[in-house]
């Protein structure tokens, strides 16, 4: 095509044809330019494609992330639920319910003792970050999201922190001093099981109500009370949020399909 090209060119300027030969030579020019222009868009129109299919695959990754916190929070909240009921029963002992059941109270007391801090899946969003490539998200809206979703976390992280300063205080360092932990572990992990594990020992009368005369420890479970219901409060600001993400992702995963 060149030699084709070169032989037109050679043969007007042999003719003398000089007008001619611009007038080619400018149209070569043109063809030249329009020709590079679409092989720039071709390569342009390839490369958003890479881009977009490296995005798509990151928004069903973050859809995952989203899901398990789903399940988690759900987890969280009726674990936070079941800490607060067994919270309540305990106070109840405090403002004078019969001691009648040692049991009872030793089971719903260590329900309050064990409690874990819950932990994000993110794992999508930190390779993001870390990666720098958050900026493929095209999407703005799912991008700042994404950014409430992690100081939401933060801020649970710090009513957490704060739980826990008060349950080593209130709790457990009370605890640790009156009661056979001994005896309370293999009770009520006799009791959870439903007698496949632990020991039905009997607990001691005097300790129970030795832990029922100490205010600090009272304290304690008014307090487990009030943050389990400012932690609930935050599971479900979270668990709200990442159901609006995972619906924000599928709609611009159906808009892309469209295209």
């Amino acid at each position: 095509m060149i030699k084709f090209f070169r032989k037109i060119r050679q043969r007007l300027l042999t003719e003398n044809k000089f007008s001619k030969y611009l007038l080619y030579a400018v149209g070569e020019i043109i063809l030249v330019v329009i020709g590079i222009l679409i092989a720039l868009q071709i390569n342009n129109a390839n490369e958003a494609r890479k881009i977009r299919n490296q995005e798509v695959k990151y928004l069903h990754n973050l859809q995952v992330d989203l899901n398990l916190n789903v399940d988690e929070l759900n987890n969280y909240l009726k674990s936070g639920n079941a800490s607060i009921e067994s919270a309540n029963k305990v106070l109840e002992y405090y403002e004078g319910k019969p001691l009648e059941d040692l049991n009872d109270l030793n089971l719903h007391a260590t329900n309050v003792y064990i409690w874990y801090k819950f932990t994000l899946h993110d794992n999508t969003y930190q390779e993001l970050v870390n990666s720098g490539n958050l900026g493929i998200i095209s999407n703005d809206s799912i991008k700042n999201e994404l950014l409430n979703l992690q100081a939401l976390y933060h801020k649970l992280k710090n009513e957490e922190d704060h739980y826990r300063y008060d349950m080593e205080l209130l709790i457990y360092e009370p605890v640790y001093a009156m009661l056979d932990m001994n005896d309370l572990v293999k009770n009520y992990t006799y009791q959870v099981s439903n007698g496949q594990a632990g020991e039905n020992v009997s607990l001691s009368r005097t300790n129970y109500e030795a832990m029922l005369k100490n205010l600090k420890h009272k304290n304690g479970f008014v307090m487990a009370v009030f943050e389990h219901t400012t932690m609930n409060s935050q599971f479900t600001e979270m668990k709200d949020l990442c159901h609006k993400l995972i619906d924000m992702i599928d709609r611009d995963l159906e808009s892309s399909d469209g295209k």
